[in-house]
């Protein structure tokens, strides 16, 4: 009897032995992969907060942050952690990513709120635009004005979805805005725009800071016979057009000018203005 139980006492030990052991293994495995999770969130943290490697493009002298893709499980656990720096870099609050609206300093509530204005057809066409976000504290934008870099609409390069996006231009303006790019041969400068039939000063005035023309165009007045002349706007007709070609065979190079054919009275005062703003391509010597 005796022996019985001390076998009984023996199998008690034994199992409880083993439990111990399971449960240690157990804590043991825990505790490593509770380790393993941390370092994969620190690392993930760290990639970007101070990212190796920063994707950027270059559009004339401006550098834009341009991150990455990340798995959805990567880009989860980096928007739930709070960025352990607040950085200053050039951006377009109009493409800005929302991870980067958080590094600039936002929180991820006010980074969403910019974006889901952006995502209902929001557009900032000003700095000051961006200043009248309610997310936008006064201190945030001080820090951050110099930052901004919003690129203007090129008039030569720009669709009409790009003009549509300017204030008071509709579709219809839009679409005259092209038509006459394409009758002008190319923009020489910002103020052709009041040429066109029912654009004017008050439209410019709204508009103007936002566009511009980097790569004026060079109209070869010089060069062209009538038939090509007579098509321009500040031409028109075949009667100047052939004045022209006759003053150029007639005159030296040197005399070669808006002014001189306006006072040779070959251009109205009016086309001769208009025509001068225009770039000209510079006559070559015989």
């Amino acid at each position: 009897m005796k022996n019985s139980n001390e076998s009984k006492k023996s199998g008690l030990s034994e199992s409880f032995v083993m439990g111990v052991i399971a449960l240690v293994f157990l804590m043991v495995g825990y505790q490593t992969a509770m380790f393993i999770h941390r370092a994969a969130v620190v690392r993930i943290a760290a990639n970007r907060d101070s990212p190796d490697t920063v994707y950027v493009y270059c559009d004339t002298s401006l550098v834009v942050r341009n991150n990455a893709a990340h798995s959805s499980h990567a880009s989860s656990v980096r928007k739930k952690l709070p960025f352990r720096n607040v950085e200053s870099f050039h951006f377009n609050p109009n493409t800005v990513s929302v991870e980067d609206l958080c590094r600039l300093g936002f929180t991820v509530k006010q980074a969403e709120s910019i974006d889901n204005y952006r995502k209902k057809g929001g557009k900032f066409r000003r700095k000051g635009d961006f200043a009248k976000s309610y997310v936008v504290s006064d201190s945030v934008y001080e820090r951050l004005e110099p930052y901004i870099s919003i690129p203007l609409i090129d008039l030569n390069q720009a669709d009409s979805a790009a003009f549509d996006s300017l204030p008071g231009i509709g579709g219809w303006f839009a679409a005259k805005m092209i038509e006459y790019r394409e009758t002008l041969g190319g923009y020489s400068c910002k103020e052709q725009l009041m040429d066109i039939y029912r654009f004017d000063q008050e439209k410019f005035d709204a508009l103007s800071d936002l566009v511009t023309v980097s790569e004026p165009y060079s109209y070869p007045l010089w060069t062209l016979p009538a038939d090509s002349l007579r098509r321009h706007p500040y031409i028109r007709d075949y009667e100047t057009a052939r004045s022209i070609v006759l003053y150029r065979e007639n005159n030296p190079i040197d005399l070669w000018t808006v002014r001189h054919m306006e006072e040779a009275g070959i251009l109205s005062a009016e086309n001769a203005l208009k025509l001068g703003r225009c770039v000209l391509r510079q006559p070559s010597a015989k």
